[in-house]
This record gives C-alpha cells, structure tokens and sequence, in this order.
C-alpha cells in the first residue's frame, strides 16, 4: 500500500530501490515468525538526483584470486587471468570492494544501546548515517519533516551536514535539541567486525590477529584475512603462522596463494 501512494505522490518512475533492514531483535515469538527486518522505499524528486556508490568488504567467502589478481578477456571474449610478458599473473591494482547491496545489515538497539533514548520510534544512527551518506555530500541540507527522536538530525550533524527538523510533538522538539547539543552514538562490533568473522573456520588462527582491523577468508589455504586498511588501494593478505611451520614457510604459503590462482 505504501508503494503505491508514494508512487502517486512522487511518480512511480521515480522509484530507486526497495531497501531491506535487516536486524536481530531481543525479544521471543511463540506463535509467529520473529519480525526482524524492515523496509524502506528510496524515491528520487526526479529523474536528476545524487547517488554516492558505498563499497563494502569482501565475504569471507569470495574467492581470494578475485580479489588479489586482475583479469582481462581473451580472442574468444573469456574471463582469464592478465599476464604479463613473461605469462606471470598480473598483481590486481585499487580495490574498492564491493557495491552496498539493497539489504543492509545494521544492528537494531539493544536496550542498553547509549543512543537510546526511550523513543518508541527511534532508529539507530547508523541506519541514517548510511541512508545520508548514499544521498548527500558535505554541506548539504538534510530534511526531516517528521524527525521524531532527532536521529536523522544528529546522522546528519555527525557527517558534517546541515540539518532541518520539523515535528508536530514538543516532546520531540526538546529531545531533539538535546541530543544535538551532546551527540551520543553507539557502535556496533558486529557491524565493525562482520557477521562472517564470527564463523570463520580457521578459529585458533583469527585469534591470533586480535586487536587488528581484519576481514577473515575461507576459501584459501594460504591466506587466513585480509587488513581492513589497503596500502595504496592494493589489499594485504595475513596469514598466521602455524605450529611447526618456519617463518619462510609461513612467508612461502602466503606469497604462493597471493601471485597464483
């Protein structure tokens, strides 16, 4: 129903994307399946409209060569590894990661979230953050007719935009101005960290790399991860060194899976 009236409002050629908010609830549902997504239409006011492309990590899963080697086409048009002169396999140049995807993947607040304020329809900063940041740049003017808890204000204030709200309740009015003179937001590690990196096969040795900034992998045995942080746009690969295993071994089995398919 939604879909249509905003259509009618807005003109359906207008429609961009129907995005999905998944999220994990603390709370039980015996008789039914447990809520734990919402959705949000994205409209344009027209056919001209900003759109900031967001790269996220790799999964854990994506085959390492893809990420680490370039690839370019042959005289039949296939998808091959580039070689250089000598037929060695091209090292991949920037990597930016991958395209943000129409589901996304934010924490819902927990009851003891520090953004929390009571709100019965308060949603969480990062949400907005994401939704701001695919729509706005620096300096621009954010709109909230409804702004309810003032979330979307303080996403906005946080990235360095201006921002404009507007509600009917003096409630929301006053928890608004508050939350803007002391921002308050609560990160997520789950967010931070991934939800793959909780299931990674290889255990004992992500263990080791605690304290450092890392995407785990799963499909290669020469790599355990990779730095969250590229160097010059290139991606480092980890491995971790295993019992028994010299440092040159170590050295050798990373080097291997990182230059060749």
């Amino acid at each position: 129903i939604a879909r249509l009236i905003l259509d009618d409002v807005f003109g359906a050629k207008c429609f961009q994307s129907e995005i999905i908010w998944s999220y994990r609830r603390w709370s039980n549902s015996a008789r039914k399946l447990l809520p734990a997504h919402q959705t949000i239409l994205f409209y344009s006011k027209g056919r001209d409209f900003k759109f900031n492309t967001i790269f996220t990590g790799y999964s854990p899963t994506t085959n390492v060569d893809q990420i680490l080697q370039r690839r370019s086409r042959d005289d039949s048009n296939k998808s091959v590894y580039a070689r250089d002169q000598n037929g060695n396999v091209v090292y991949g140049g920037r990597k930016r990661g991958v395209p943000l995807s129409d589901v996304w993947e934010i924490p819902f607040l927990n009851p003891k979230a520090k953004e929390r304020t009571g709100y019965p329809t308060q949603k969480p900063i990062l949400l907005l953050e994401q939704i701001i940041r695919l729509s706005t740049d620096e300096g621009d003017v954010v709109l909230d007719a409804f702004c309810g808890s003032g979330t979307t204000l303080v996403a906005a204030t946080l990235l360095g935009r201006s921002a404009i709200g507007i509600d009917i309740s003096e409630q929301a009015v006053e928890l608004t101005r508050r939350r803007l003179a002391e921002p308050v937001k609560t990160e997520s590690k789950l967010l931070k960290n991934g939800l793959q990196s909780y299931k990674t096969a290889n255990h004992h040795a992500l263990a080791l790399l605690n304290g450092i900034s890392y995407t785990p992998v799963q499909r290669n045995n020469g790599i355990d991860a990779f730095l969250a942080e590229t160097y010059q746009g290139v991606p480092i690969p980890l491995r971790v060194q295993r019992d028994g295993e010299t440092v040159a071994e170590a050295a050798s089995a990373l080097y291997r899976a990182a230059m060749t398919k």
